[in-house]
């Protein structure tokens, strides 16, 4: 049992968006954190990779251990004179709490340490409570909750289920949990030729026709129908360059990007030997040398319906008074590294404002949101300890 206050989820949330990490900074805000977390009993381990901060906080010994993960660090503000209240000044008014970060996901990282606090009032739970939180959530994420996996893995440590707070909500709060990410690559395709006159054609060679039939195969393909609980995959061109201002001359180059974001029907490996093949076929013949540069970002994975989903959604109807949608929509977020670890699912605020001027949230959100949090810690050590 702690005998320490557990924090306001408000106040919390206020005092780290006063800390504007943008990333990859971190100004102070692992420390505010730090601090509440060991005045609940929480073991506190700062975790540095490159110039990131991470933190990996735990309570309690044994298994099951229920893990919440987050990020401190925000995107910039832009324009802070077309802020209605500063970006970083974590002011209240009139309900409502303002500022980078509210909404993605400094609040619900206030609500589940209030949560948790309220929990360990109680008494100590029969398993752990940890908190996975990184500063590189924003960014490239090499060195954040990535890292910070594959260090937990080397090591043993054991985490069961993993809730991520990102904003999940979509018009109220509670109506859709994410379940799942589809997976997404980025391919950089490049096609070198000889530059010339376009009136001697046979002194140079055109790369350009040849991207344009690469592109074109790989547009004409249905990737697939579609994949329990995920929608089809779908491929977008999202750049061709030449650079070429003049229209007498054959270019010597010419790329194109393309992003994929695909469903378990396909890993990642498998979309780029695709995408490699058919770079092959589209220059035979050619003088023209094409190559390929893919990155994948994450790739897809699927948290099956099951005893923690369902305790997950019940809990949320019961608090939120709302059905909540299982979705696997949207972009990639952290649950892609943490599904190595364990079962994981998303729940966290509206987002209709992340990323935007005037990010903002409803004080009476991140209230029921705590309420949200501490129903399911003490659903979830009666379901599964």
């Amino acid at each position: 049992m702690s005998n320490a206050i557990p924090p306001d989820p408000v106040a919390l949330a206020a005092e780290l968006i006063r800390r504007p990490s943008v990333t990859p900074a971190d100004a102070g805000a692992m420390d505010v954190l730090e601090k509440n977390l060991r005045g609940l009993g929480f073991t506190c381990r700062r975790m540095r990779f490159g110039e990131i901060e991470n933190l990996y906080a735990k309570v309690g010994v044994g298994r099951p251990n229920l893990c919440f993960a987050g990020h401190t660090d925000v995107v910039p503000p832009g324009d802070a004179n077309a802020w209605t209240t500063p970006p970083f000044a974590g002011a209240v008014k009139t309900g409502i709490l303002h500022g980078r970060g509210a909404a993605d996901m400094k609040g619900a990282i206030g609500a589940f340490v209030a949560a948790a606090g309220r929990v360990l009032a109680r008494g100590e739970v029969p398993g752990a409570i940890s908190l996975l939180i990184t500063g590189d959530e924003e960014g490239v994420a090499e060195d954040g909750t990535k890292a910070v996996v594959a260090a937990l893995q080397a090591e043993g440590e054991p985490i069961d289920h993993c809730i991520v707070g990102e904003p999940t909500s979509q018009a109220r709060l509670g109506d859709m949990i994410k379940i799942g990410r589809r997976g997404s690559l980025n391919s950089q395709i490049t096609v070198e030729g000889v530059q010339g006159h376009v009136a001697y054609p046979d002194r140079a060679a055109n790369p350009v026709p040849i991207l344009i039939r690469l592109l074109s195969r790989l547009t004409a393909r249905r990737l697939d129908d579609g994949y329990e609980g995920f929608q089809p995959s779908n491929l977008e061109v999202t750049t061709i360059d030449v650079g070429n201002a003049a229209s007498n001359v054959i270019p010597a180059r010419a790329t194109a990007r393309l992003n994929i974001r695909f469903n378990p029907t396909h890993t990642g490996a498998q979309l780029i030997e695709w995408i490699e093949a058919e770079a092959r076929s589209a220059g035979e013949g050619s003088s023209g040398r094409v190559s390929v540069n893919t990155q994948i970002s994450g790739e897809a994975f699927l948290t099956r319906r099951g005893p923690f989903t369902d305790l997950i959604a019940a809990m949320t109807e019961e608090v939120a008074g709302v059905t909540p949608e299982l979705s696997t929509s949207g972009g990639t977020s952290d649950a892609r590294f943490i599904r190595f670890l364990c079962p994981v699912v998303e729940l966290g605020l509206v987002g209709t404002t992340m990323h935007k001027v005037d990010e903002q949230v409803a004080v009476a959100d991140i209230e029921r949101l705590t309420r949200l949090y501490e129903r399911i810690i003490d659903g979830y050590f009666k379901e599964f300890a």
